[in-house]
């Protein structure tokens, strides 16, 4: 059903986990494709003796160029970003097939959604349920308890794991690489989303993976990606999240063309004086 790209940096334990809980709780066949960046810790001898695609480059090349490239061995008619420290719950995948058939058409960007063990405000998450981390994982508990949690459909699908056609993801160029090695990626192809007609951006809230948050990103020097989000689409990434996606809260229909004209301003107002500041 699925193209699944994972990229992945010398994260060879939490890699393997993310792998076994696609191939034992989905519902349906999936192509798996990893980005390997460096892989000096075994990750190429386990994909080999799994048998999994995989792409690989000698250096970290961050998120957008890993998506890129191993996108490029997709067969599927859909993609699907995972995230290499995520646990894939039973479900997952059919809750999601389920919309894409109710849909009818692919002008649609879906997602899952994350169950993470730490408190947040992120409206989009299930937060604050705590199954530690790979070395004490309760995964039993986990599997027993994560239909409980209660999570309606949610506006503003934008990070992964989440879903594409491969149609749109030609059309939009895949994830923009001037955004390497990844911060705020996700916001930016969500707007090329946007700006190629798409206005269902929907979190389904039955699809649901563990989110063990192993940080990868903390050893990389990240992009300024804010201020490049800002210089190339002149709005910030929250007016954008909260105004045109509406990020967080109850989906009801596809989004409208445009935000009100005065919460534009604002923005543009908050703009200005975060470039005085500057």
């Amino acid at each position: 059903m699925f193209s699944i790209l994972i990229p992945t940096w010398n994260n060879l334990p939490y890699l393997k986990c993310c792998i076994e809980s696609i191939l034992k709780n989905s519902t349906f066949s999936h192509q798996i494709i990893v980005h390997v960046n460096e892989g000096n810790d075994g990750t190429i001898d386990y994909l080999n003796s799994q048998n999994i695609d995989f792409t690989h480059s000698a250096q970290n090349i961050g998120i957008c160029t890993a998506l890129n490239l191993s996108s490029q061995k997709a067969t599927a008619s859909y993609i699907c970003y995972f995230n290499d420290d995520m646990y894939a719950l039973p479900g997952w995948d059919y809750y999601l097939v389920n919309e894409i058939e109710d849909l009818g058409h692919d002008d649609f960007f879906i997602s899952s959604t994350m169950i993470e063990p730490k408190v947040g405000n992120n409206k989009n998450m299930l937060q604050g349920y705590d199954f530690g981390d790979l070395t004490h994982f309760k995964e039993k508990e986990l599997i027993q308890s994560y239909q409980s949690f209660v999570m309606n459909d949610w506006y503003g699908a934008s990070w992964p794991p989440n879903v594409v056609s491969k149609k749109y993801w030609d059309l939009v160029g895949g994830y923009s690489e001037e955004f390497s090695p990844g911060m705020y990626s996700d916001p930016d192809f969500s707007m090329k989303m946007w700006n190629a007609g798409v206005r269902v951006f929907k979190g389904v809230g039955k699809s649901r993976v563990y989110h063990f948050m192993s940080k990868s990103t903390g050893k990389v020097v990240k992009n300024d990606g804010r201020k490049q989000f800002i210089n190339k689409w002149k709005i910030t990434p929250s007016y954008f999240y909260k105004h045109f996606l509406k990020m967080g809260e109850s989906y009801k229909q596809p989004l409208s063309e445009t935000p009100k004209a005065i919460q534009y301003l604002l923005m543009k107002l908050k703009i200005y004086f975060y470039n005085l500041k500057k």
